[in-house]
């Protein structure tokens, strides 16, 4: 009977120890799955995707987007201010060229290119105020101009372009080679002008009629 109850003993004590490591690896296991839910719940919360890893890089991937926009945002108002800054070009601060172009063919033309030499961006608007030879009447616009009434704001070497239309009938023509150039300000008057000399293969045009496109960012008839 002794022997009996010492297995008896021995049974108990090995079921007991069983029962507790079941018990164990169960609360380990309820462990694994309360922190599972609670990465569920944590990722549903903030709108995550399934995994962690892609969670914290959809996260990182907002605040990078964010900090892209703000980072945008603050360059725009930046641009905007500098654009609304910057004054009117003036004389001292440009340089001014004029190139006889197609001399003797159709699209006869002087193109006119203003580039800015300051330190400071500038802007230009409307079309400039031309007389060839420096001479006669101020050249109207041409009707084939557009726009012209937007400012062009010019950084440091930055360039804006305008063109003579020269129109010459054979008979009875005019000749030059330099002309006189003044800029408009915001109301379309006209501010001191300065001597331009016309350069290219032949300096010296000729015309009966003319008139001036108004200043672009492209060259005009750049064939």
């Amino acid at each position: 009977m002794r022997t009996s109850r010492i297995r008896a003993t021995v049974l108990a004590t090995a079921t007991a120890a069983l029962a507790l490591s079941l018990t164990a690896c169960g609360g380990a296991d309820n462990g694994a799955k309360n922190d599972a839910a609670g990465v569920g719940q944590s990722q549903s919360a903030s709108g995550g995707d399934a995994g962690t890893t892609q969670a914290n890089s959809g996260t990182d991937t907002k605040g990078a987007k964010d900090a892209t926009r703000s980072a945008s945002a603050g360059a725009g108002a930046s641009a905007g201010k500098g654009a609304q800054a910057a004054g009117q070009c003036v004389g001292d601060e440009l340089l001014v060229t004029a190139e006889h172009r197609f001399a003797g063919q159709q699209g006869d033309h002087l193109l006119i290119t203003a580039v800015n030499k300051g330190d400071k961006s500038c802007w230009v608007t409307s079309y400039p105020s031309v007389k060839l030879n420096g001479e006669g009447a101020t050249l109207p616009l041409s009707k084939k101009a557009e726009g012209g009434g937007q400012r062009i704001t010019l950084r440091p070497e930055g360039k804006a372009y305008s063109a003579v239309n020269l129109f010459d009938y054979g008979k009875d023509d005019r000749r030059g080679t330099g002309l006189s150039l003044a800029l408009r300000d915001k109301n379309g008057h006209e501010q001191p002008a300065y001597s331009v000399d016309v350069k290219g293969d032949k300096a010296e045009y000729a015309w009966n009629e003319a008139d001036v496109l108004n200043w672009n960012t492209k060259k005009p008839y750049d064939f």
